[in-house]
């Protein structure tokens, strides 16, 4: 998740201006993350924010050879959006309408491969029903003073081990986390 040293992933009437196109190399290590996973995990919001753009990334002008990747790697893996008040999906994605905590604890059980969950509200409801094995957290040198924040109120603490911590260009540092068991 990209978030503001403040704690948000989105300003203020979702203005995600903030966070700016990455470096080169912060977007070759996002597309490492997504070439690593076998099934994506959107709330609403962030589908709609990733199926805006990324179905026909690798045909835009000044396209780089990591953003047509990270296209048709988006394209071809797995999706899993879960949304109340979206009708369709596209781009091999499946829409769970019902509950998101019992559909991911159910994909959790099963025989496939790493898992990404994407936007602020449905990690947040994985956060608290422990799904999350690992945070991968990409924090930008800004300070927003409201929005969305990345973690709402949890039930109970949730100790983390210290992974990996990584600095961009931009001072954006990353911080990778696994849940202690």
């Amino acid at each position: 998740m990209n978030v503001t040293v403040d704690g948000y992933v989105a300003a203020p009437g979702d203005d995600l201006g903030w966070s700016g196109p990455p470096s080169d190399e912060m977007f070759q290590w996002w597309l490492d993350q997504e070439l690593a996973g076998t099934l994506s995990l959107y709330g609403r919001g962030l589908w709609e924010a990733m199926s805006s753009h990324w179905p026909t990334g690798d045909q835009q002008p000044g396209v780089t050879p990591a953003q047509a990747e990270f296209a048709r790697n988006w394209r071809d893996t797995p999706k899993v959006v879960f949304s109340s008040t979206i009708d369709e999906v596209g781009w091999n994605t499946r829409l769970v309408t019902g509950d998101a905590v019992a559909e991911i604890t159910r994909l959790k059980a099963g025989d496939g491969g790493p898992m990404r969950v994407g936007g602020a509200t449905l990690a947040g409801a994985a956060v608290r029903a422990g799904l999350v094995d690992a945070y991968e957290i990409v924090t930008h040198p800004v300070l927003v003073g409201g929005g969305t924040p990345l973690f709402t109120a949890l039930d109970s603490w949730v100790n983390l081990n210290l992974v990996e911590t990584r600095t961009f260009p931009g001072g954006v540092v990353l911080t990778r986390y696994e849940t202690r068991r």
